[in-house]
């Protein structure tokens, strides 16, 4: 074993002593990480030594990291263990595929960057522990830079086993809800392009809805959401080249490529290739290319009215009872409204309302609101100003946003998703009961 990489494991011996052990500011920030983290886990061991781990690469006391603070705490440190500790900022958490397996280590791919990697084991006991591992099986875990050319594992892993598409695409959909800061760690042009999507999915919201907030009956506005896609669609194929005023045929016919090959082409801009078919079958051949349908959830389609919201980095929200929680803040006597308090409450602990939404209501209504919050939570003294953003993230409100669900994906997370649901529909009989599966990164 390379003499850097036992060093590496006797620095990271130590950092973990010297953040457990730590009193005072360091101390209370491991408890404060650790609680956050933990309302969104199982709790487990292995959980508990990741938080331990990933606290001492992202946490911050005073705007410095654990790994600064550890550094400036020896400074009896060579200059090369220094340099060692620092690199580890650039740690990150992934779920893995393995691609090769050598006698001292592993080539990875980090499945949500399609980035590869060659980790080493820093200690013969995970050496040991790690040699019944297969190529094709995935391992969920963080690894540390110790050289240009190859990483470590940086704490404790979870063998998943081989996974099929199916199993796989909900593996990734777990990490995505339970590591949404870390989905693409390692390439920041990915979470770039990503958060650009948000942006641009919002402005065509504002320029095809004319505001950014509408409120409809839930009927009406899913056939304006499914216009919206299909607008969305039809400008991606005019960015491709495709004339959308002709049908499939005709394009296809021009350009001398058959339906498959146009099906991959579709597939490749976010389309959908079984629309596709269904365009080549059309009688008339003068069908446009268009976007699946996106229906709204069953129960909003039902809804009375549903309020849709969009921003440039909280995303697009649709919300049944956005305009009852305007009429309470807009009331004279906001209690004689039915159903108020409860639908107060439901606005403080439903994961689906987040900070955005509230700080829409607060600006809108600053007083009725604060007087609200006094009598709901019986807090006479609550001040909007300084008290709303502590008391969302008493109910686990994040107050900056997370990247939302319609940012774009990398195409091969695209593809993975596509591919099991069409594994999962060929698996399953068909019959009336059978629900349709949902599409795309979710």
């Amino acid at each position: 074993m390379d003499a850097i990489l036992e060093r590496s494991h006797e620095l990271k011996q130590a950092l973990v002593d010297f953040v457990l052990d730590a009193e005072g500011e360091l101390a209370q920030a491991l408890e404060t990480y650790a609680a956050e983290k933990l309302r969104r886990g199982s709790g487990d061991s292995t959980q508990q030594d990741l938080i331990v781990d990933s606290f001492i690469t992202e946490g911050k006391v005073s705007e410095k990291s654990p790994l600064e603070i550890f550094i400036e705490n020896h400074p009896d440190l060579q200059p090369s263990d220094r340099n060692l500790i620092s690199s580890w900022h650039d740690s990150f958490i992934g779920l893995f595929a393995i691609t090769q397996i050598f006698s001292d280590g592993f080539e990875l791919t980090n499945w949500l960057t399609d980035k590869h990697y060659i980790v080493k084991p820093n200690n013969s006991q995970t050496l040991q522990a790690l040699s019944r591992l297969k190529a094709g099986e995935i391992l969920l875990t963080r690894i540390s830079p110790i050289t240009e050319n190859y990483w470590t594992f940086s704490g404790p892993y979870t063998q998943m086993g081989k996974l099929g598409k199916p199993k796989l695409a909900v593996a990734i959909g777990n990490f995505k809800d339970n590591h949404k800061n870390s989905l693409y760690s390692d390439a920041p042009d990915l979470l770039e392009a990503a958060w650009e999507s948000v942006a641009e999915y919002h402005q065509q919201f504002v320029d095809f809805f004319g505001t950014d907030e509408i409120t409809l009956p839930g009927y009406q506005l899913n056939k304006k959401i499914a216009e919206f896609q299909e607008l969305i669609t039809e400008k991606r194929l005019a960015a491709a080249g495709l004339d959308t005023s002709k049908s499939l045929s005709e394009m296809a016919t021009e350009a001398g490529v058959d339906e498959e090959e146009i099906k991959a082409a579709v597939e490749e801009i976010g389309g959908d290739s079984k629309v596709v078919s269904q365009i080549f079958k059309e009688k008339s051949g003068k069908s446009k290319m268009v976007m699946p349908k996106v229906d709204l959830p069953g129960e909003l389609k039902k809804a009375e009215q549903v309020t849709a919201i969009s921003h440039p980095r909280w995303g697009q929200m649709f919300l049944p009872t956005y305009s009852k929680m305007q009429t309470i803040l807009a009331a004279d006597d906001w209690q004689s409204v039915e159903g108020a308090e409860k639908l107060i409450r439901f606005y403080l602990t439903d994961k689906t309302i987040n900070a955005f939404i509230w700080h829409r209501l607060a600006q809108k209504y600053p007083t009725q609101l604060a007087k609200v919050l006094q009598a709901v939570l019986q807090r006479p003294e609550f001040n909007l100003e300084s008290d709303l953003n502590p008391l969302l993230q008493e109910h686990d409100k994040p107050i900056e946003p997370e990247l939302p669900e319609i940012a774009s994906v990398p195409i091969h997370l695209h593809n993975l998703f596509q591919e099991a649901v069409t594994e999962v529909s060929k698996s399953k009989p068909k019959g009336k009961g059978q629900k349709k599966a949902a599409k795309g990164f979710q």
